[in-house]
């Protein structure tokens, strides 16, 4: 037993070593937001698939030797086509179909190696139970998800952090030589078995009970759409970081270890009271985020939403990754008690795949064209308490089987109305009063309207997810201020006061947002805008005015901002801004060493590049800081507050506060009187960060943590 388990290990852990891996090359190209990895997910859950069937089709389609000299020679040329890195031939040239354009890209360059590896799990089962009939393969099941597990926890902390990328790619390739060996030390013992099962037999249906198949193939769908959505949620909420991924897909994998190492782990009496505590208090929490549009018909209970609303950021995540454990706990252990015999077992793991791969398109490609916000969440906490539900009348073992203890099957339909119900109500509330609402690959994009029929004070504000991009005043006479992060006394806005404010200047704007910043133009200005998101350009082209009033030319260029501007010669911008790092969707790529060489390629003498840091979720003073000093900048940190004054009851609405890091290579240009007065002193670099590069970048060390939180020791490890 001890060849074909370390071979499951090993092959488990280079399976999912490589997945934050190769994220890591191709983030940077597709703007670094959660879709990407949502889309890499995809690939390797349809991968998953192709690999269970690949196994499928050899154990019971091949003799025991055919299988051996098949699945070496796929491993040999898998080794051949090292190595995985993607080449500079792969990098988008525009932003059109970007998900058609990673699948391409990940098929090409990785896929025989992950298909190879994906097929490891059930076909060294299979050769396990060929040479120990009457003893169980599902507990090799779960050693193969131990590795999975330590490959993931191990990636952050270990590999990330000391590796640059191509280290990690180097020593991935290794690691697959080394699998080879094994997959050939298992080979070698299959093929000098004496008495070889024959697996004619096999494809009989015998002990399968009509529907089985079905949860099968539905309870591992909605539990990798649930991961999917959580995954999702978490990265809108905190911050889009591989930790930020890996947490939930290991809390996932572990539910799978759990239980298929032994029966005795799940028990319904345990795990489906934990089921409903998990999806009580996710609805509690999603009507706690809509505590106006309830609180009138609650009054006599106010303090079921009031708490509800005091929930911190680090509760919410507890409790989003408890609700997300006990589903997959529900959705796996009932899975496993409706395994079949061994002689069934590949066909059995590519119901499984086959589930978790429809799952996967499901959230990647269905999810978008049918919702326009991210409502597969409330889908998969839905569909988790129906199907368990189902099992429960579909197996003979439970209590509950067709129609028992009518008392109970009475309460449990009341409590899944009552979910039902909170869901579709969260999901009514999210989109209402929305004035524009769109979906695509790079998120969620909301155009909401506030103070209808007070001309003062009506606007439009513009959201990605849950941050704010921009707004503007629909009164003629406001509607041309800069506002939100760009007001006069903010570190851009003193900026342009200060840099020849009657014009003749020459800018770039990395993100468009609404256009704000055009309100800074003045006749004989060149604003040049870099945007990778085409429903932001009709968005600002269109609902929002700025870009059609400033007296600036303006200039749009699509695509990654770094990709176009590593493209073209030399602009000689004036002002460089920076803007794309509010969100949550952290585009690591555009703050490394590599990429402040190319915004100084593009700088004129005296010219200024101005950082818009402002982020709840991340430190990014410090990163910006070393960059600076890395390439001998002169620097000023301007930390503008709501309640700073401008001169005026009205200009003071809509002022948001902001975090602005000005770099320039001459420091008379930041010593100007409006900058200076509002510059702060720079602050110690914590120790743990350091200067990021294309190699290698760790945004768990700049996360805003507080202490005595997971997360905050976790930092601090």
């Amino acid at each position: 037993m001890f060849a074909y388990g370390l071979a499951i290990f090993w092959g488990a852990l280079l399976l999912f070593l490589v997945q934050p891996l190769i994220a890591r090359f191709i983030l940077p190209w597709f703007g670094g937001g959660p879709a990407v990895w949502t889309t890499c997910m995809l690939f390797f859950q349809v991968l998953l698939l192709g690999g269970y069937a690949y196994a499928h089709f050899s154990i019971s389609r091949l003799r025991p030797k055919q299988q051996v000299v098949l699945h070496l020679g796929l491993l040999a040329f898998a080794l051949w086509m090292l190595p995985i890195t993607p080449t500079e031939q792969w990098k988008p040239l525009d932003a059109s179909a970007p998900t058609a354009h990673i699948l391409q890209l990940l098929l090409v360059c990785l896929g025989l190696p992950y298909l190879m590896l994906s097929a490891t799990g059930p076909l060294l089962q299979a050769w396990f139970s060929r040479a120990h009939p009457g003893a169980s393969p599902y507990r090799l099941y779960a050693l193969s998800n131990v590795g999975s597990l330590l490959a993931l926890l191990g990636y952050p902390f270990l590999m990330e952090p000391n590796l640059t990328r191509h280290q990690q790619a180097s020593a991935w390739s290794w690691g697959l030589g080394g699998f080879a060996l094994l997959a050939a030390w298992c080979g070698a013992r299959v093929w000098t078995a004496e008495q070889p099962v024959s697996t004619a037999a096999h494809d009989s249906a015998e002990g399968i009970k009509p529907g089985q198949r079905w949860f099968w193939f539905l309870l591992p769908a909605c539990a990798v759409v649930l991961l999917l959505a959580t995954t999702n949620t978490l990265c809108q909420d905190i911050a889009v970081i591989p930790f930020l991924w890996i947490l939930p897909l290991s809390l996932y994998l572990l539910t799978f270890i759990i239980n298929f190492d032994s029966p005795r782990w799940y028990r319904r009496r345990v795990w489906l009271p934990l089921l409903a505590l998990g999806l009580a208090a996710t609805a509690w929490l999603l009507l706690g985020h809509h505590q106006s549009a309830i609180l009138g018909w609650l009054k006599p209970l106010p303090w079921i939403i009031g708490l509800a609303d005091d929930v911190t950021m680090y509760q919410e995540l507890g409790i989003h990754l408890f609700t997300l454990f006990v589903c997959c706990m529900a959705c796996h252990g009932e899975v496993y008690r409706l395994r079949p015999a061994a002689t069934h077992l590949t066909g059995y793991y590519l119901s499984l795949s086959a589930g978790g791969a429809c799952g996967g398109l499901f959230v990647a490609a269905a999810a978008p064209m049918i919702f326009d916000n991210y409502f597969e969440f409330q889908t998969a906490l839905l569909l988790t308490a129906l199907l368990v539900l189902g099992v429960l009348a579909f197996d003979e073992g439970s209590a509950l089987h067709r129609g028992r203890r009518p008392w109970a099957w009475a309460m449990l339909g009341v409590g899944t109305l009552l979910l039902a119900v909170t869901l579709w109500f969260d999901v009514r509330q999210t989109t209402a009063g929305a004035y524009t609402l769109s979906r695509n690959f790079y998120g969620v994009l909301k155009v909401t309207e506030h103070h209808a029929g007070e001309p003062t004070e009506h606007r439009l504000i513009l959201q990605h997810g849950g941050t704010t991009h921009g707004m503007q005043y629909s009164d003629p006479n406001l509607r041309h201020l800069p506002a939100t992060y760009y007001t006069t006394t903010s570190g851009v806005g003193r900026l342009f006061q200060a840099d020849r404010p009657n014009g003749g200047r020459k800018v770039a704007v990395v993100g468009l947002g609404t256009g704000s910043l055009s309100a800074w133009g003045r006749a004989g200005d060149t604003f040049r805008f870099y945007e990778i998101n085409e429903d932001i350009v009709k968005l600002a082209g269109g609902t929002f005015t700025f870009l059609r009033e400033t007296k600036a030319k303006v200039e749009l260029a699509m695509g990654d901002a770094r990709l176009s501007l590593e493209r073209e010669p030399d602009q000689q911008f004036d002002i460089i801004v920076l803007d794309a790092f509010s969100s949550d969707a952290i585009p690591v790529h555009l703050l490394t060493d590599e990429a402040l060489g190319t915004y100084l390629r593009h700088l004129a003498p005296g010219g200024t590049l101005a950082v818009h840091i402002s982020n709840r979720s991340l430190n990014l003073e410090p990163v910006v800081m070393l960059l600076a000093d890395r390439h001998h900048l002169q620097s000023a940190i301007v930390h503008d507050s709501e309640e700073t004054v401008l001169g005026g009851e009205l200009d003071n609405l809509g002022m948001y506060a902001s975090d602005w890091v000005l770099l320039s290579r001459d420091r008379g240009v930041l010593d100007r009187k409006i900058i200076a007065d509002a510059t702060t002193e720079r602050r110690p670099i914590p120790a743990k960060v350091k200067l990021w590069t294309d190699e290698q970048s760790d945004l768990l060390s700049i996360l805003i943590t507080e202490p005595g939180t997971f997360l905050h020791w976790l930092k601090n490890l």
